[in-house]
Order: structure tokens, then sequence, then C-alpha cells
């Protein structure tokens, strides 16, 4: 027969027993495991908190670096606090070169005729087309969309304000009619107001002569809902806007914001200027701040 003793299964008192030494063994280990959990949950937030801070200021450093000179404004509640603040400029598609004579010389009429060749951009008259000197922009102007920007200076500068408006005798901006293998034609019944070319004392051109391509305006919004937005896609107005254009897209860049600032300084020889942001993200009661600074060429 077999052993009885072997036959028997466990009491309750022993069942009992080693539930709670399995409980005091359990609630000891996670003791000792919590903090290293928790701040390996910390670290992992921080880590992402910091990356999306990070991401946003070095897309914001990136797009301001083509700015069209002096074309940064800045406005709204960006003292301090989360908002609502606006960053505003133009980014240029590219740019180049244009033949210009010596000062008061007149404007020979061949472009737009049978060659692109030797047609400088006159500014004492209506003058609609000029050869572009060295290589075309990159990437290649389009006839229709693009504008020129001759001499920028910036807000209330004027004659050289790209946000004073389109074709006017007092605006330094005109749209693209068509693009030569060497020139560009432009729609306007008015002169430019003003060169970029630099003459010496004598009338000889010594430099200069910069244009700039340009398209549309890009704003950073900074909501004060707790949101870092871009507005991109709308054409370039005359007052800076504080609600996203008609015509505009926007995207978020960051979230859960709790601090957005931004500032822009002129150089002393207004050859360049500073745009410094800061940016502060909050999650779970833990708060990133980041602070960046791009400097933006105001040449123009």
């Amino acid at each position: 027969m077999m052993n009885k003793r072997l036959l028997q299964g466990f009491t309750l008192i022993e069942m009992i027993v080693v539930i709670v030494i399995t409980g005091i063994i359990a609630s000891a280990v996670a003791i000792f495991i919590r903090a290293p959990v928790q701040g390996y949950t910390d670290s992992a937030r921080r880590a992402e908190l910091t990356d999306i801070a990070d991401t946003a200021l070095r897309r914001v450093s990136r797009d301001l670096r083509t700015a069209l000179p002096n074309s940064v404004r800045v406005t709204g509640a960006c003292a301090a606090g989360p908002g609502p603040c606006y960053l505003e400029f133009i980014p240029t598609l590219g740019g180049g070169r244009y033949r210009a004579g010596t000062a008061g010389a007149a404007a020979d009429v061949i472009c737009p005729g049978g060659t692109d060749r030797d047609d400088i951009l006159d500014f004492g008259a209506a003058d609609t087309c000029f050869e572009v000197l060295g290589a075309m922009p990159v990437p290649p102007v389009t006839a229709g969309v693009d504008q020129i920007v001759v001499y920028n200076m910036g807000p209330g500068h004027l004659g050289a304000d790209a946000y004073s408006g389109l074709g006017g005798a007092n605006d330094n901006r005109r749209s693209v009619t068509a693009v030569g293998a060497t020139s560009i034609t432009l729609d306007s019944v008015n002169a430019l107001p003003n060169t970029s070319c630099v003459y010496d004392v004598g009338g000889a051109l010594v430099g200069g002569c910069r244009f700039h391509v340009v398209r549309t305006a890009v704003t950073y919004a900074c909501d004060g809902a707790g949101n870092l937005l871009r507005w991109q896609g709308y054409a370039i107005p005359v007052g800076q806007p504080t609600a996203l254009p008609v015509g505009g897209t926007s995207f978020t860049l960051a979230t859960n914001v709790s601090d957005c600032r931004f500032a822009y300084g002129v150089g002393i020889s207004q050859d360049n200027g500073l745009v410094t942001m800061h940016l502060s993200i909050t999650e779970q009661g833990e708060t990133v701040a980041m602070y960046a600074a791009t400097h933006v060429s105001n040449v123009p």
C-alpha cells in the first residue's frame, strides 16, 4: 500500500505562511526596484522633452539663416511668459547679382529681345529686365510665382521695405513675369527705388548689386495656449499677422509650452542681427528650458 504521507497536501496554515513570506519578499524587492525604475522613467521623459525643444529651436534657427536681410520682425507678448508671441521673416529662395552701369548711366533695351546679354538694371526709369551676372539662382526662378527684392532695409525704411507692398513706386519688391537663359523680366511700371550697388566717390562701381528671390512669408507663433506653431505659405503682408493669414498653412512644432520668448536686435553696423529664443516645455510637473541665439545677415 502507498504511504499515506505521500498522499497528503498542503495545509491552510502552510499556504498562508507561503503567501505572507512571498508578499514580504515582493514588497522588499519593489522598494529597491521602484527608485531605479522611476529614475529611468524621469530620465526618458526629460530626454524626450529636451529633444522636442532642441528640435524646435534648431528648426527656427535653420529657417532664420535663409531670411531676407532686415526682414525679421517680432510682435506680441514676447518679454516673458508663454505668449502670444510672433516671429516673422521672409525666407529667400535664392539670389544673385544684377548687371549695373556706372552711376547715372542709361539702361540699354536689348533685354528681353533677341539676347539676354549686357542689359543693366536701371533705377532712374522703369526697367523691367536685367541680366544676371554669374550663375542663375538655384533653385530656378519661377515666373508668375516668385518675386525679386532689391536693397531691403526693413520696416520703416521708405523705398527699402519688402513688407510695404508689391510693384509700387516706393516698393522694392517686384513680380517675375519671365525668366531667360541669363535674364529676369519684372512686372512693374515703376522704377525700383534704390540700388544695392556700391559706388566710390568717383562714381565707379565697386561691389554689391545684389537681388534676392522670395515668394511667401513665415511666422513662428507661440499661441499662449501651450503650442509653438509654424505658419507658412501666405502672401507677404504689410502688417505683421497675429493670426494665421488667409492662404497660409500651419503645423505644430511643440506642445506643453510653458515659456516662449523671441527677441530681435540689430547689430551696431546694421550688417547683422541677432535673434534670441527661449523655450520651456513642462510635462508631469517637470520643466525643460532651452535657449538659442541665431545671427542673421542684414547686408542688403
